[in-house]
């Protein structure tokens, strides 16, 4: 389970989230859709404290995960982000071989053994359905993948570690159409392991992988209900004019 209560961030004096309060259940697909620089992404980076590494940025309210708040001063920063794996919106693979993309957060981690890494690499390329299509390469850059393998491929790297939480900040706005569906369904499988929390500027994206929907605009929660509902049947204006394209 995921909250925020009465949660509040500000840049510097901008108060880019406001009185933000909603709740992500286990093994769901949470949607964030919103027009451009409406905080959707800032509230993201608040599940694994990435907004920690900007300056001059305050928050109040709570941000709990299974019912504990991630922002007190007994938790441990590495610790939380083992636990919630995030995926950028371009892929971005190290300058290292395919194997070593996926073991790296594992090695990071003081683990040793080298077949309990061997599994974890296997295990997390097919869980992001990449296995089939590296497994005889793995000793090979991972920049030699096309631009869709490389997202999969960082997705295989977030899941080595076991995180419960899988972050995804517009992951498929870099790829081609066939790539994009390819992630989206990958999204719609992980959710059984994961709870998954997804940005993204595709609305039709966001209506086929999410169970829900939250719609963001100039930093305050709209409306958040079921997708289906969220994009048949609105309960907000403003909601129904973004959907329909009226502003945004």
């Amino acid at each position: 389970m995921i909250e925020t209560k009465n949660i509040n961030f500000y840049y510097d004096s901008f108060h880019a989230l406001k009185n933000i309060s909603m709740q992500m259940h286990v093994h769901t697909v949470t949607a964030l859709i919103g027009p451009s620089g409406c905080g959707k992404s800032t509230f993201l980076r608040l599940f694994n404290r990435m907004n920690d590494l900007i300056d001059n940025t305050r928050l109040t309210g709570e941000c709990l995960i299974n019912g504990r708040n991630i922002y007190h001063s007994s938790v441990q920063v590495d610790e939380l982000r083992k636990m919630v794996g995030m995926v950028f919106q371009k892929p971005n693979p190290f300058p290292k071989s395919i194997f070593e993309n996926v073991a790296y957060g594992l090695r990071v981690n003081d683990v040793r053994d080298k077949t309990f890494i061997a599994h974890r690499v296997e295990e997390s390329l097919r869980a992001a359905a990449l296995w089939d299509e590296v497994c005889d390469k793995l000793k090979k850059s991972a920049f030699e993948l096309s631009c869709g393998q490389q997202q999969r491929l960082c997705i295989a790297r977030a899941l080595a570690v076991s995180p419960s939480i899988l972050l995804m900040d517009e992951p498929a706005s870099a790829l081609d159409p066939i790539s994009t569906s390819k992630i989206e369904e990958l999204i719609y499988s992980l959710k059984k392991d994961y709870t998954i929390v997804i940005v993204t500027h595709n609305m039709q994206q966001a209506a086929r992988v999410s169970d829900r929907t939250g719609f963001f605009m100039l930093g305050e929660l709209i409306e958040y209900n079921d997708t289906k509902k969220m994009f048949l049947n609105p309960e907000k204006e403003q909601t129904q004019n973004y959907i329909t394209g009226r502003f945004g």
